[in-house]
């Protein structure tokens, strides 16, 4: 592979990872807005209150969306920060998962951050050996 396709598929990511934060601040401020989209139940993960988990999602969905502008800018530390923030985020979205009418933002933004997690982790022996010239 060469080095302007991982270029595209760390593209690829940072592009997703807009859409992700922009979800998960949607997400934020559905929870904070609209009291009857997400009903906490005795089974559901939520461990803290519905106005708390949507200023969670609000600040997580910013995070997000900083780790895509840093993987488009090609910065060295987004491709493990975005490997990270992922990582937790379908954690995060579990929360939602349990405690929504409408259970598929959650699993669309699962299936968008596994995705990313292969655009980021695929070859990733040849795109650091693009990434340093020097390294055979």
């Amino acid at each position: 592979m060469n080095s302007r396709s991982m270029a595209g598929w760390i593209g690829f990511a940072g592009i997703l990872m807009l859409i992700i934060g922009s979800i998960d601040f949607f997400q934020g401020l559905i929870a904070l807005f609209e009291d009857e989209y997400f009903v906490v139940t005795a089974s559901g993960f939520l461990v803290v209150d519905l106005t708390a988990w949507g200023w969670i999602m609000l600040i997580w969905g910013v995070l997000l969306v900083l780790a895509g502008l840093g993987l488009i800018a090609a910065q060295s530390w987004a491709r493990w920060f975005a490997i990270v923030v992922v990582s937790v985020n379908v954690i995060a979205q579990l929360g939602f998962l349990g405690n929504s009418q409408y259970p598929l933002w959650s699993l669309t933004v699962m299936a968008l951050n596994v995705i990313v997690l292969y655009a980021l982790t695929a070859r990733w022996s040849e795109s650091a050996a693009d990434l340093n010239p020097t390294r055979v």
